[in-house]
């Protein structure tokens, strides 16, 4: 728990260095890298469903070992050394998203605050849809839906993992994260192949899903009771009419 701590306070404040990433790349590029060529070798056009999934699973569960067992083998290291685990949770920093979420979500206040035209370009680096047709509340609330649900997929479930499977299960959850927004989308060439990585997905992240929704609720009785009464009330209200099964909780909690 003092590595999920360490973690935590210095990734808000300082992130992954901009430098070091120019020169070794993120983890996660590195995760996307592999995943492109297993997909190469594994995904073909026309596939029957049936073989479509089979191929698809066996791409996750090789993607998923190639994460695992480096990752095993240095927690194991570490754990030898009295002070292990501070570097732990250095290693787990680029894997929580505390200082880009905000950076991303507080630049789209202050494109706002200039023009619609600079919200827009803006909240265009954050959200999936095309933002030329949204007016100002528009872009308000496409940036705070994103801020709701990636405190889940980017700050709550990394977290969640880390603590109770250390850095193997951070490292696993952003690969299976990672899956899910590279080939779990319903698009011809993915429909099939990448339905292991979507469901996955959905089942590593209902935990944190929850979590994340009880999170803004009781941060918002901190504020005022009554809004945290509300905020758990709109919970259970419209949660699950969310077409996502997780999106729903921090999504309802927010608004």
């Amino acid at each position: 728990m003092w590595a999920v701590c360490l973690a935590l306070l210095v990734e808000r404040f300082l992130g992954f260095p901009k430098p070091l990433q120019e020169r070794i790349g993120h983890p996660v590029e590195w995760v996307g890298a592999l995943l492109t060529k297993i997909e190469a070798l594994l995904n073909i056009e026309n596939i029957e469903t049936l073989q479509g999934k089979l191929r698809g699973g066996a791409a996750l569960l090789l993607l998923l070992a190639a994460v695992a067992v480096p990752t095993l083998l240095v927690s194991w290291f570490l754990a030898l050394f009295a002070f292990g685990w501070v570097i732990n949770a250095l290693l787990a920093i680029p894997l929580v998203a505390q200082h880009s979420l905000r950076k991303h979500v507080k630049a789209v206040s202050k494109g706002l605050n200039g023009s619609l035209v600079d919200g827009r370009n803006a909240v265009s680096r954050i959200v999936g849809r095309d933002p030329a047709n949204l007016d100002e509340s528009g872009v308000a609330r496409a940036a705070l839906e994103s801020l709701a649900e990636n405190t889940s997929d980017g700050i709550v479930a990394p977290v969640f993992w880390y603590a109770l499977l250390g850095l193997p299960g951070i490292a696993i959850y952003k690969a299976i994260n990672t899956a899910d927004s590279m080939i779990g989308h319903k698009s011809e060439r993915h429909l099939h192949f990448g339905w292991a990585a979507a469901r996955l997905d959905d089942l590593v992240n209902l935990p944190a899903s929850r979590l994340t929704g009880l999170l803004f609720a009781m941060a918002a009785a901190i504020d005022d009771r009554g809004r945290g009464r509300m905020a758990r009330k709109t919970i259970w209200r419209d949660a699950s009419q969310h077409q996502a099964p997780n999106a729903g909780w921090p999504e309802s909690a927010f608004a």
